[in-house]
């Protein structure tokens, strides 16, 4: 399986219940589809979860959409459509437009919350988006035919500091991420946190496997062990950070927290030599886990109430 395919599985088991959010990802499967128009929408795309989520969101909207397999030599296609004239007009109504726009252009009046925002840009990747495998190289793009939507979308990624580009390549506008860090915060950001570790595991792997080249005297057997420590506490505190939650952590980790991203090389027993007073490595070990802990809480939100709006029924 490829890098894109994890990215996708992983945007595809994150919850989306709130209506706001499910209206959001529901938008971007018709911006990002085939077409988007008076006559309705349709999205294809080569995976069958895609074509499932997407309907699963309309259904949420409260609009009614077909699913269908086509075969081809190349291997399957999956289609979502709505194209009932009653419930194209309901969907028209809810996003905002006539159907009859001679340049398609992104609402941003329709996203209530920061994490309308996510759903967007997540189900925008889904529907257009790949990612080359980090042992590869480093670069995230989004496809598009619609040049409006394209340049709205590099803006969106821009207003949250991803830094993306945008070129025109065999007909399509397409939007890329290229440095390493960038990638993984829009990873995170997309709901994509497995992924975006893998990013900074294989990005402190080279660095490191780097300067054991220059430096033939020294050890690597614990090599994987500690880029791994150092890159769940630096997720952690990247997740925190993105919450709002770090400077509400107790006294002294949200400092703890700043100064190992100001040095997120230094081995503990360096590091603890930058505090005043100094720090064990013991006693750095035993904050970098209750970091760890406090973003745990973040990923465990409560159980929706039974009948809390836009939860999802089968039948």
């Amino acid at each position: 399986m490829s890098f894109s395919q994890d990215v996708k599985n992983e945007i595809l088991r994150r919850k989306i219940t709130r209506p706001c959010c499910c209206r959001a990802a529901a938008y971007a499967v018709a911006c990002f589809g085939k077409y988007f128009d008076e006559r309705g929408i349709v999205l294809q795309t080569e995976t069958e979860g895609v074509a499932n989520f997407a309907q699963r969101m309309y259904a949420r909207c409260g609009i009614t959409g077909t699913l269908l397999r086509k075969e081809r030599p190349a291997g399957p296609v999956f289609e979502f459509s709505v194209k009932d004239p009653a419930q194209t007009a309901k969907m028209l109504e809810i996003f905002g437009h006539t159907g009859r726009e001679t340049a398609l252009r992104i609402r941003p009046d329709g996203f209530r919350c920061q994490n309308c925002v996510s759903c967007f840009v997540s189900t925008a990747f889904l529907c257009c988006g790949t990612a080359t495998d980090p042992e590869k190289g480093y670069n995230i793009e989004f496809l598009s035919t619609r040049y409006q939507l394209s340049q709205q979308l590099e803006a969106i990624l821009a207003e949250h500091e991803f830094h993306p580009h945008r070129a025109l390549r065999k007909g399509a506008s397409t939007v890329y991420i290229k440095a390493g860090d960038h990638i993984e915060d829009l990873l995170t950001f997309m709901g994509a946190g497995n992924a975006a570790m893998r990013i900074m595991e294989q990005r402190m792997y080279n660095d490191m496997r780097n300067k054991t080249n220059r430096l033939s005297n020294c050890e690597t057997a614990n090599l994987g062990k500690s880029v791994q420590a150092t890159v769940q506490v630096q997720l952690a505190i990247r997740a925190l950070e993105a919450a709002g939650a770090l400077d509400a952590l107790p006294a002294p980790l949200p400092d703890t927290a700043r100064l190992r991203m100001a040095y997120p090389d230094l081995p503990l027993a360096k590091l603890g030599q930058k505090f005043d007073p100094p720090v064990s490595k013991a006693g750095l070990s035993h904050r970098f886990k209750r970091i760890q802990q406090a973003a745990q809480r973040l990923q465990d939100p409560p159980p929706a109430p039974p009948d809390a709006p836009g939860k999802e029924t089968h039948g």
